[in-house]
């Protein structure tokens, strides 16, 4: 059977790039449209593409005019792409140089944008690709997956957005925007029902409560019986299942007197298992999963669970005035969270017999709670509005973060006793002064400038009151603690060129920096590791075009970039030890594009591509290879136990990004259509760590999805059937490199009927 698979893949692998190569030379794409629903289509009209707005610069904007590498996702893609009960994951690939990945499941995300992200594991951990949710950053890993639902669109913003966006976006912004109250009552509902007993509720209701004020509630339920045996004897005998819900309650005030205002409360709740890991799963040697691999099978003596509570609100104000706007915009959030799980992979140890599967040479099984959370932002933006050839917006910013972080190491052994603890202690405040100015020097160009000044301190304590490695005469340590600070400058220079009335030509030089960043892990090491800031400067060119009287689309662009500093995670290696280092330096280039057109009138598609290259540069760097007995690839370092990594690819960085979706519909009288919809995404190999080896490399990825469905009655109705990775493809995605050749994989084939109704 594996030989068989393998096969499969190598057939379909190489099919994803001929297929986007096709869709690109015939210029096809576009996201899912359709006519207002619940009116008649005008049957002479020929299907043109609406402009797309997008808020990349803070104010909402046609994506042809902003100088930034934007793409973004409507909301009838994002329903499709996640029909699945699949969480914030399943926009890996779905737009170019877009990759995310966890090894927490659905509680912790991990995001990369052209090649930039951080593997760090930490609940504490800094990333350089900020998500922001309703104008407000989300900052701690945790709270990065918040479920999608109810969504007016999610906006990937490609290279450094430390201008308007602040600190820790070096790498770029994923942007979700929530849809919002309307001036007319109405909503949707969805229910599907699929694969493992998988039942996905999703709905919104609202509508104006008198002339001035609006209301918006929206919710989702996904839940998932447990389908993977665990015959290790555990105390889970069933996993993988899960139970999450979330709701979003708005308020909106539009006034009539130059003032508005938009109030947001959001909850999510989550009970279900952490990260399955596979012990041994590897076949030594390479990184194919082993012949008697089954994904619907694993082998583990500990416990698994998942717990997350999250709560937040928001308040947007905003007041007009002769020739400008004001904009405060306020945001809480809070988390509580716990996750355990068997990290070893398998059960028993060899000196505790039996074990398996493979060499287990000793048992870990770890929990991480976040038991207190509190996020506090504010910020004051002034813009102004006016006719005239000069713009402009400035503000000032506050950050504040405070929590604590408790990790646990559990006796497998002797009963899941604790025996290992450590807590870590964190306070974040920071803040900036922001300004940017567009000017048309002419009817055809348009300069853009801005800065932003930021100040960033840390307070940070940690401390071990018990360690499980006590049996060696290792005992409790510290508390330790670090005060790291720090002030940047950030700014970015642009230029868009209106070539003619269709065609825009731009250049955008920008810098961002990351603040400095704290690992503290203190569970299995006595340091705490800090890193210096990183700054990246990118230059970046781009077109974006609309051709064919706008029955198609073209964005494109080319970047290249360094980064001084990088903050890097070293992660596990043969001391389980997470350690953070500042690479000298590390280089970035590549292109992207996206397309999008109506092929015939009953014909959409989309396609994108990208191309990133990363490269670590820094002779003298080298970290602890794996510690399971994997085969290395690096070089021996300067300090014996290590392996260099100079001219390394940073870790989870494909070099190829390939997406094509494809829609076509047969209309069925006058207010109904048969349609069959499809979607691709493939990621070329990754490598898992810093270190290369040949057990902890991803092979190329590759998940396609379908869907046939009938609407009626102009589109208010809606009876589907779905699919998600179709073809039940399964790779690794992940590692862990410190015990055994330990791996997690894919999520697995998903398929069933899903009913929607919008009113």
């Amino acid at each position: 059977m594996r030989d068989a698979a393998a096969n499969a893949r190598a057939l379909r692998a190489p099919l994803a790039p001929s297929l986007l190569a096709f869709a690109v030379a015939f210029g096809l794409a576009a996201p899912l449209a359709a006519q207002e629903r619940g009116q008649p289509a005008d049957a002479d009209k020929a299907a043109v593409l609406d402009a797309v707005s997008v808020t990349a610069t803070r104010k909402v904007e046609d994506a042809k005019e902003v100088p930034i590498a934007v793409s973004a996702i409507s909301a009838d893609r994002l329903d499709i792409a996640g029909s699945g009960g699949e969480d914030i994951r399943f926009l890996a690939s779905r737009l170019p140089s877009l990759n995310i990945e966890s090894s927490f499941g659905r509680a912790f995300p991990r995001f990369y944008v052209r090649g930039l992200g951080n593997t760090d594991f930490d609940v504490n951990a800094s990333q350089p690709v900020s998500l922001v949710y309703d104008d407000v950053v989300l900052e701690n890993p945790i709270l990065k997956g918040f479920p999608a639902f109810d969504l007016d669109q999610v906006e990937l913003l490609r290279g450094p957005q430390g201008t308007l966006f602040g600190r820790n976006t070096p790498a770029g912004v994923v942007k979700f925007n929530s849809a919002l109250p309307d001036e007319v009552f109405g909503g949707y509902g969805q229910l599907a029902l699929g694969r493992f007993d998988s039942v996905n509720v999703e709905g919104a209701v609202g509508g104006p409560i008198n002339e001035a004020w609006r209301t918006r509630f929206s919710f989702l339920s996904q839940s998932r019986n447990d389908w993977v045996d665990n015959t290790g004897g555990g105390p889970n005998s069933d996993l993988e299942g899960y139970d999450e819900q979330a709701a979003r309650w708005q308020l909106q005030y539009v006034g009539t007197e130059g003032f508005d205002a938009l109030f947001n409360i959001h909850a999510r709740k989550l009970d279900g298992t952490a990260r399955l890991f596979r012990a041994n799963v590897f076949v030594p040697g390479t990184n194919q999963l082993r012949p008697d691999f089954a994904r619907d099978r694993v082998s583990i003596d500990g416990r698994n669970e998942q717990d997350l509570d999250a709560l937040g609100a928001i308040a947007k104000l905003r007041w007009d005035f002769d020739g400008y706007s004001l904009h405060s915009i306020t945001g809480y959030e809070t988390v509580d969270a716990f996750s355990r799980g068997d990290i070893d992979g398998g059960f028993g140890a060899v000196f505790a017999p039996p074990f398996g599967p493979g060499l287990i040479p000793f048992t870990a099984e770890s929990g991480d709670g976040l038991p207190s959370h509190h996020q506090f932002t504010q910020e004051l933006r002034l813009e102004s509005v006016n006719e005239g050839p000069l713009n402009w917006q400035g503000g000032v910013f506050y950050f504040s973060e405070n929590l604590r972080i408790d990790s646990f190491n559990f006796d497998t052994l002797a009963g899941d006793v604790v025996n290992g603890y450590a807590r870590q202690q964190q306070e974040n405040d920071a803040w900036a002064v922001f300004g940017s100015v567009d000017y048309d020097v002419s009817e055809a160009f348009t300069l853009r400038g801005g800065l932003r000044y930021t100040h960033d301190e840390k307070e940070f304590t940690a401390e071990r009151t018990q360690s499980p490695l006590s049996f060696l005469g290792i005992g409790p340590i510290g508390p330790i603690s670090v005060s790291p600070d720090d002030s940047d400058v950030s700014w970015d220079l642009s230029g868009t060129y209106r070539l003619n009335e269709d065609v825009n030509l731009y250049g955008r030089i920008a810098r961002g920096f990351r603040a400095p960043s704290i690992q503290g892990r203190l569970l299995f090491g006595d340091v705490v590791s800090v890193a210096d800031s990183e700054t990246v400067l990118s230059y970046e060119l781009g077109m974006k075009a609309d051709l064919f009287d706008n029955r198609a689309r073209l964005n494109a662009a080319i970047y290249t970039y360094t980064i001084d500093d990088q903050q890097l995670t070293a992660v596990g290696g043969g001391t389980n030890f997470n350690t953070l280092i500042n690479a000298d330096e590390t280089e970035g280039y590549g292109f992207e594009m996206d397309v999008e057109a109506y092929v015939t009138d009953q014909l959409l598609m989309t396609a994108g591509v990208s191309y990133n290259h990363t490269e670590i540069k820094d002779r003298d760097l080298a970290v602890q290879p794996c510690g399971g007995g994997c085969t290395v690839l690096d070089p021996v370092g300067p300090v014996p136990g290590t392996v260099s990594i100079d001219g390394n690819p940073l870790p989870q960085a494909p070099e190829w990004i390939y997406n094509l979706t494809a829609r076509y519909g047969i209309p069925v009288g006058d207010d109904a259509e048969f349609f069959v919809f499809t979607d691709w995404a493939y990621r070329s190999e990754v490598n898992f760590f810093l270190y290369e080896s040949a057990e902890f490399t991803g092979d190329p990825l590759l998940e396609a999805g379908l869907r046939v469905g009938y609407r009626w009655n102009y589109g208010l109705y809606e009876i589907a059937a779905f699919g998600r990775n179709i073809f039940d493809e399964q790779e690794a995605v992940g590692g862990i490199d410190f015990n055994n050749l330990t791996g997690f994989v894919n999520e697995p084939r998903v398929y069933g009927v899903e009913l929607s109704i919008w009113f």
